[in-house]
């Protein structure tokens, strides 16, 4: 089996409906707590609501009889019940000494319940409360004693009909169970139709990710049409795609320049060695010239080699590592060290009192390379400036001028290039001066510009963003990590 074969997977259920129906069943057990306690909420405060009121009507009829004589209790409690509107649903029965029994409208019917008529017959000690049914109905009944002298000589039996009650109970259930349904559908429809939205577009991620692991390295996503965090991971994976296209690009371009660049030194040194072997080779110096020639072309290939490999490094995201850096003190260590390529007249143009924010070994790498060329290009006396400003807007301009030839404005483009030179037969050189010298402008987020010098010949400068440039407390807290 190849590399690229998969063994075959057992198809699972979808991420989406998995998610909905563990959703689901999470809001099921959730809306269910809520919708009891929601129930049984009401229905407490129902019972309570009732008990309140049968207590009170107790109470009231007791407060009757508080003047009243003994024999005046049948009186007053007559007059008690043919005067007193009870709440609906609530009844009283009054059981008295003798047996004498009174009580309001269906009385009657209440005592026809033998549990009623077994409290009547048989007064308790103490009250209670009970739930009890009568002919169909659901009564809470309050038992109250009737005490007459520390006797129990009596009962005030006050109900109360639950009937509606319960049924309230039940349509406010009923009701809150068709929310919570009505709730769970809308949630779960919803979670699988977004999480079916959200995972359609990581579904084309990964089949775009098979497609190009297959071969075809331009396929894209595209625009989804959103501008929220799906479209933005679309339009994030084809700028992730775009750069290791580019990356690649770069790289087999470099290895194609590469294979070009060296073909010639190894044709010229393999040329000479045959040469060598073929012949023979009495006089020292043929044989330290053509050793000279080869040392020449490998000393060639190994600067060519070391410029390729900076080039290569440029692509990497740790390829520059800032530090502040003081622009003044920069260029003059870098004049003292240019001094000793050749006679010239190195001198420092405007340079503001600025702090930089730079990698400052790949910055000094680049502007050597940029006096090396300038020096290439000028004769002994000529002029090299190098200087360090702010640009109108805001851009930081290092700049290395010269008072030689300069380039043709047609030519510049092209001398930027690898290996890109503006007069192959008379300057020496690998070619990848300027193009490391972009390549080290460009990692700092910046550019290399070629222009003319106010002596006519080349300004190349490296123009970096405003935001390399720091303040003094900024710079402190800089120097402090480095050192530290």
């Amino acid at each position: 089996m190849s590399d690229r074969q998969r063994a075959p997977r057992r198809r699972r259920v979808g991420t989406a409906l998995r998610f909905s129906a563990f959703l689901g069943v999470l809001l099921l057990i959730v809306l269910a707590a809520s919708t009891w306690a929601t129930w049984a909420s009401f229905s407490n405060r129902t019972r309570a609501e009732a008990t309140t009121d049968l207590a009170a009507t107790v109470k009231a009829y007791n407060r009757s009889l508080a003047s009243v004589p003994a024999d005046g209790v049948d009186a007053a409690t007559i007059r008690f019940l043919s005067g007193t509107v009870l709440p609906s649903g609530e009844q009283l029965v009054v059981s008295l000494p003798g047996g004498r029994r009174y009580g309001t409208t269906n009385a009657t019917k209440l005592l026809a319940s033998p549990e009623l008529r077994s409290i009547v017959e048989h007064p308790p000690s103490s009250t209670s409360l009970r739930t009890i049914e009568v002919q169909g109905q659901t009564l809470d009944v309050l038992v109250t004693p009737l005490r007459q002298g520390g006797t129990v000589v009596g009962s005030v039996i006050s109900t109360y009909d639950l009937g509606p009650a319960l049924g309230d109970q039940r349509r406010v259930l009923e009701l809150a169970v068709i929310e919570a349904t009505i709730a769970l559908v809308a949630a779960v429809l919803g979670s699988y139709l977004l999480l079916r939205r959200l995972l359609g577009t990581v579904g084309r991620i990964t089949k775009t990710a098979q497609v190009i692991e297959e071969g075809e390295l331009d396929r894209r996503l595209g625009d989804q049409g959103t501008d929220d965090e799906v479209g933005e991971l679309a339009a994030t994976f084809d700028a992730m795609l775009d750069r290791i296209d580019e990356v690649m690009s770069l790289q087999r371009q470099l290895l194609a320049d590469v294979s070009h660049q060296l073909k010639t030194p190894l044709t010229v040194i393999r040329g000479h060695l045959e040469v060598m072997a073929r012949t023979k080779l009495d006089d020292p110096e043929d044989i330290r010239a053509t050793v000279e020639l080869v040392v020449a072309e490998i000393e060639h290939m190994r600067l060519l080699t070391e410029q390729l490999l900076l080039l290569g490094h440029s692509l990497e995201a740790d390829f520059v590592v800032v530090a502040p850096v003081d622009a003044r003190a920069f260029v003059g260590d870098l004049l003292a060290s240019a001094e000793v390529l050749g006679e010239r007249q190195f001198q420092a143009g405007t340079v503001d009192d600025i702090l930089l924010m730079v990698d400052e070994s790949k910055l000094r790498g680049a502007l050597l390379n940029l006096l090396d060329n300038a020096l290439k290009a000028t004769d002994p006396g000529d002029v090299i400036e190098l200087s360090v400003t702010r640009e109108p807007r805001g851009l930081i301009s290092i700049g290395v001028d010269d008072a030689g030839p300069g380039i043709a404005p047609a030519e510049r483009d092209r001398v930027l290039s690898r290996f890109g030179r503006p007069d192959d037969e008379t300057r020496e050189g690998t070619g990848l001066g300027l193009a490391i010298v972009g390549a080290v402008a460009e990692a700092h987020g910046g550019s290399l510009s070629l222009g003319e010098s106010r002596w006519g010949g080349l300004s190349a400068r490296i123009l970096l963003p405003p935001s390399v440039v720091i303040s003094g407390v900024e710079a402190g807290f800089g120097i402090e990590q480095v050192v530290s």
